[in-house]
């Protein structure tokens, strides 16, 4: 073997003799560029094609195509393959600077040694060879990767017939296969987004208005996807276009197609077989690479769901802001007759019965708001799901009486009947009684409000295997059918009067529906229209089996009078609500000391030692329970009954209260007979 070449470097044979036909002409490497004189300068006198002189015509004549072609050649000689190359194939081996002309094919690429030298051999079988793109392992800058090459070998014959040698072409493709793949892998990256967009694309030929359109978007045009790729005429996307915006979406793709300028619009659309779709479309117009011809081109995104959101969203602040006014307007509406109240109780010249008069209008505009009050945060415990329902078995009958004996004032004021239908007697229902005929007063209330004065209402119950469905059913205003499938809804309210003479805020009917839905329960509202009446309907599950209950103790309530008189002392930084409550503590025989801090009643209340403390909880320096925390820390008072009276109410506040250490927890405005009762109680376990 020749350590040059890597090729075996023996004596010519008399068979080699037959193949070389000599000539002393070396013609054939003139002009032949780098690779020819590389050629011409090599020692062949020891290789196996033997001096150029001596190399047959097939070869010098094919050499000569190769060495004067522009593109990368070679010919591979004999079936050993002795390769020799032209210069724009050396280009290819510009990492190999040890390659020389006439190495093997297998050495001059040993990493591909095993596919090309056998599509080579094959082709020295007499089989021409084609390949396009052809991923091959080649080394360079030492790193072995894929590189693509198309390449053609074909057999070369002498002027017998007999095949000689190969003749290959090649030219690497690696750039142009990875910018398709680039291509590809962006046009993938592009189909994803529109696909999790829900966008489609679209293009229109300027000069015959058809357009053409992918698949997603045909189906959001409603056009079907074949007709869309071969293109649909303009004047089809202008009849479906909402007849409102039609005019602005014209305008818009004119200018954009016209200047330059960028086409971004939002739209509706209106397919012949469909509802209403709304349509965020860009675009611009381009100019085609391969054709050079101008197109309008863009994408479009279904954004229907998002419209509907920001009109729901416009509507609920509507609501609310309508909400806020009225809850202004009704909160206002009982301070006015307070305050001419108190500024009548300012005069000294009343008489008993005046002075009873003003108290009952006070009792009763503190009672309205107190109701309004609980309204809002009944509401908001139930909407954040933070009310716990106290369920048992109950008689379905006992709600509807309770229910309709709640309602009665405002039915007898307003001078209306009420018709009450009720279930058989066995009829239970598994709930919280208290919340259940929450429900149905609301309703109930509602009815009366807006049924005129001598209107009719009727509460019935119908029972089937499985459910118990409750109707409420009046003939006053009724309702536009368009407010019964909303009127569930927190904030909503149908059209009033600016005098609101039926009052409230609206919230219950919200209030209904969620207590309803945690009896795992539905509720429906139906009205032919205005002036036809309403009817509300509660569905709930019907307990058809009796359970044994479990523990509990029965307790009557009553109001104890006559104990004995007990010391107490009221904390409140409200120096009127302090007075008032001590004035009406001292009305019923009680001693009370009053303190505005929590540092003056802590230091007081070891000498004083009251019996029952009437505690605020939001104070100044030091709240209410801590200062709980310190009189059960303190011996004098350790053993004192301890009343939280606060305008906190949620169900923390309690527990916060409980661990403090006080006895009970009652909410401003409080209610005085139930105090009353409560100290009764104090009293008699004293005594």
């Amino acid at each position: 073997m020749h350590a040059r070449y890597g090729i075996w470097t023996g004596k010519i044979t008399a068979a080699h003799i037959l193949l070389i036909m000599p000539t002393p002409d070396f013609g054939f490497l003139d002009n032949a560029g780098t690779a020819g004189h590389h050629i011409a300068q090599l020692d062949w006198a020891t290789h196996p094609l033997g001096p150029i002189a001596c190399w047959p015509p097939a070869l010098r004549t094919s050499l000569s195509i190769i060495l004067s072609s522009g593109f990368p050649s070679y010919i591979a000689w004999t079936d050993q393959l002795y390769t020799l190359f032209n210069g724009p194939y050396l280009e290819l081996m510009a990492e190999r600077p040890g390659a020389l002309q006439g190495t093997s094919m297998g050495a001059l690429w040993p990493e591909v040694a095993g596919p090309v030298v056998s599509i080579c051999s094959q082709a020295f079988a007499g089989e021409p060879m084609y390949f396009q793109d052809m991923s091959l392992p080649i080394t360079r800058g030492g790193f072995t990767g894929p590189n693509y090459f198309t390449f053609s070998v074909s057999p070369i014959r002498n002027e017998h017939g007999v095949i000689c040698g190969v003749l290959g072409t090649v030219i690497e493709t690696t750039e142009k296969v990875l910018a398709l793949a680039r291509h590809q892998e962006a046009e993938e990256r592009y189909r994803l987004s529109l696909e999790a967009g829900g966008m489609g694309t679209w293009s229109v030929d300027p000069d015959t208005g058809m357009t053409v359109l992918d698949e997603r978007f045909a189906h959001l045009f409603g056009v079907v996807p074949e007709v869309a790729a071969r293109g649909v005429s303009i004047e089809y996307f202008t009849q479906i276009i909402h007849s409102d915006d039609r005019a602005d979406v014209i305008a818009a793709v004119t200018q954009s197609m016209q200047n330059g300028t960028a086409y971004d619009i939002d739209y509706r659309i209106v397919p012949k077989a469909g509802k209403t779709v709304w349509v965020s479309a860009k675009g611009r117009m381009f100019t085609d690479v391969s054709s050079g011809k101008r197109r309008f081109a863009g994408v479009a995104t279904d954004i229907t769901e998002r419209k509907e959101a920001e009109l729901a969203l416009r509507e609920t602040h509507r609501r609310k802001d309508e909400f806020l006014a009225m809850l202004a307007h009704e909160l206002r509406n009982p301070l006015a007759p307070i305050s001419a109240a108190a500024n009548l109780l300012r005069m000294r010249t009343l008489d008993p019965e005046r002075i009873a008069m003003t108290s009952e209008v006070i009792g009763r505009q503190v009672a309205h708001m107190t109701n309004l009050i609980d309204d809002l945060l009944d509401v908001s415990r139930v909407t954040r799901g933070l009310v716990t329902l106290d369920t048992e078995e109950v008689s379905l009958n006992d709600i509807l009486t309770d229910a309709v004996e709640q309602a009665m004032p405002l039915v007898r004021a307003k001078g209306q009947h009420i018709s009450l239908k009720l279930a058989p007697e066995a009829t239970l229902v598994c709930g919280d009684k208290k919340r259940l005929v929450q429900v149905l007063s609301n309703l109930l209330n509602n009815a009366a409000k807006y049924t005129p004065d001598g209107g009719h209402i009727q509460l019935a119950a119908a029972i089937t295997a499985e459910h118990v469905e409750i109707n409420v059913t009046d003939d006053g205003i009724g309702m536009n059918p368009a407010f019964a499938s909303r009127a569930f809804e927190l904030f909503s309210q149908a059209e009033r009067t600016s005098d609101r003479a039926s009052g409230g805020l609206g919230l219950g009917l919200a209030l209904v529906k969620s207590l309803v839905e945690l009896h795992h329960g539905t509720v429906s509202a139906f009205s032919a229209g205005l002036g036809t009446g309403s009817t509300f309907s509660v569905v709930l599950p019907r307990l058809t089996q009796r359970h044994e209950k479990k523990g509990g103790a029965v307790f009557e309530d009553a109001v104890r009078q006559g104990e004995a008189p007990l010391r107490i002392m009221v904390l409140d930084d409200n120096q009127d609500a302090a007075l008032m409550l001590a004035m009406l503590l001292e009305s019923v025989g009680h001693e009370v000391t009053v303190e505005h801090t929590a540092t003056a009643a802590l230091r007081r209340s070891a000498a004083v030692r009251p019996d029952v403390f009437l505690l605020d909880i939001g104070l100044p320096e030091i709240d209410g329970n801590a200062l709980a925390r310190s009189l059960r820390a303190q011996p004098e008072t350790a053993g004192a009954v301890l009343i939280a009276v606060t305008g906190y109410g949620q169900e923390h506040d309690r527990e916060a209260t409980r661990l403090a250490g006080f006895d009970h927890h009652l909410v401003k405005p409080i209610d005085t007979g139930y105090l009353l009762t409560l100290l009764a109680g104090v009293a008699e376990a004293k005594g």
